[in-house]
């Protein structure tokens, strides 16, 4: 991670520690450095960027910096308004886009945003690239430019209307409709944010009943007691309505968890299971393999044992799971949190496209959510967020280290834990798993005491 750019993009609190005028320089760099490449290959046509947005009060602002920092370097602006992350870095790369930006801080509340930058080929930008901004960010020379020179005449950069765009990826999502859903009970909870006037529409379009909550954004209300982190309400409404699933978005539609017909959650781990067992049996998963991350839990590994499905851990984040599906070829990865990526149809995770598949699997074996979720038999599991000023100190201090020690010597081979950093919020994550809920939390405990004790957390 960087010093801005963490595992998700650039995030923070609006105006506090990500302002406009950071927008407005990643705008600037990210024109410049484009049209450079641009010459450089002997094209002397204006670069392209595409542009979307969630909900945010703060995104609008976002958005016309960034325009403007690209307009004023001489690339052309493409926006799709208020879309997914998905649709982003979809239309990214199949309309011949040399940049994606989505602005979002995804899961986090309104006061927070962020910006996701998307290659030419819908892929999280390169390190390199993020390491040459950070640059620019901090007044340092970059590509050997003390200064970046702006656009005139003629070769300022335009805006485009580009609604189109958001169209076209609905209708890709449409395609993927294996089967009819018609009869088809299906709630959705928009999380009042992206997904909000693009999720019922392919719903629909699939035949599907289509009850909808949480999808009437006022710009603050984006993941307030809605939306995959606040699952309950939608937990209750299935089982009100009677429906026969529901599924459950972040801000940014770019995580998906559901709910079965008895208003239980499945996270995203049994989502992999479920979807990584409908694909061998069809003899569709390549490599015989299922990438998580060090999140998954332990009853996940267990159930793909049992039917012998192997699999591998990445370091948290859906960045981390693509690379390593991009490096191996493999078929299906994700995240415990409903980050799934199924890299036939879209290079990032997709709320509503796990939507699509995990329906597509109910139909196909004529099965409920809840009897498809079954086999995996998760471990009791405790996570505990700690508000810290210093992350790195706090995981490399000498204390932390010895309390972390102590609670993996009591849980021996029958759990494990695990502490590290966000990568997009200022806390330290102390993870537990182990056979009963009470050890857990007591384990838990004494580390989080410890880095509260040492005056690192609040």
């Amino acid at each position: 991670m960087g010093k801005y750019f963490g595992t998700d993009g650039f995030r923070g609190e609006a105006n506090v520690t990500l302002t406009a005028d950071h927008a407005y320089k990643v705008g600037r760099f990210l024109g410049w450095y484009l049209n450079k490449l641009k010459r450089e290959a002997g094209d002397n046509s204006p670069a392209k960027v595409v542009i979307g947005k969630d909900t945010r009060r703060s995104s609008y602002m976002f958005e016309y910096t960034l325009i403007s920092g690209l307009t004023a370097s001489g690339a052309d602006a493409y926006m799709l308004h208020v879309t997914t992350t998905p649709s982003v870095a979809y239309i990214t790369r199949t309309d011949g886009f040399d940049c994606g930006i989505m602005i979002s801080a995804s899961h986090n509340p309104y006061y927070d945003n962020g910006i996701k930058l998307f290659s030419a080929d819908g892929e999280k930008l390169g390190e390199e690239v993020i390491a040459l901004i950070e640059d620019y960010l901090d007044g340092k020379p970059v590509l050997g430019a003390d200064k970046l020179e702006y656009a005139t005449r003629e070769n300022i950069g335009c805006t485009v209307d580009y609604t189109a765009g958001r169209n076209r990826y609905i209708g890709y999502l449409v395609s993927l409709g294996v089967y009819s859903f018609r009869g088809v009970k299906v709630g959705l909870d928009c999380a009042n944010g992206s997904s909000w006037n693009i999720a019922k529409a392919v719903f629909d379009a699939l035949g599907a009943t289509t009850h909808i909550i949480n999808a009437r954004p006022d710009g603050f209300n984006i993941n307030e007691n809605a939306g995959s982190t606040h699952i309950e309400g939608l937990c209750e409404y299935v089982k009100q309505n009677k429906l026969d699933v529901g599924f459950a978005y972040d801000g940014d539609a770019d995580r998906c968890l559901c709910v079965d017909e008895n208003g239980e959650v499945v996270n995203g781990d049994k989502i992999l299971y479920i979807y990584g067992r409908y694909m061998k049996e069809r003899e569709k998963l390549v490599n015989n393999t299922v990438v998580t991350t060090v999140m998954s839990n332990f009853g996940l590994y267990k159930a793909f044992d049992e039917i012998g499905i192997d699999y591998v851990k990445t370091a948290v984040g859906d960045k981390n799971v693509h690379d390593y599906m991009s490096a191996h070829g493999n078929r299906l990865g994700g995240e415990q949190s409903g980050h799934i990526i199924f890299s036939k149809y879209a290079t990032t995770g997709d709320g509503i496209l796990t939507s699509l598949k995990i329906l597509e699997v109910m139909l196909a074996r004529k099965a409920k959510l809840s009897a498809l979720a079954a086999p995996v038999k998760e471990f009791p599991q405790v996570l505990v967020n700690v508000k810290v000023g210093d992350k790195d100190g706090a995981l490399s201090d000498a204390d932390v280290a010895k309390a972390v020690k102590s609670a993996e010597k009591k849980l021996g081979s029958g759990g494990r834990i695990l502490v590290r950093a966000s990568g997009t919020e200022p806390l330290i994550r102390v993870m537990v798993e182990a056979e009963s809920q009470q050890v857990c939390k007591e384990l838990a405990e004494s580390v989080v005491s410890v880095i509260k004790a040492k005056g690192y957390g609040d």
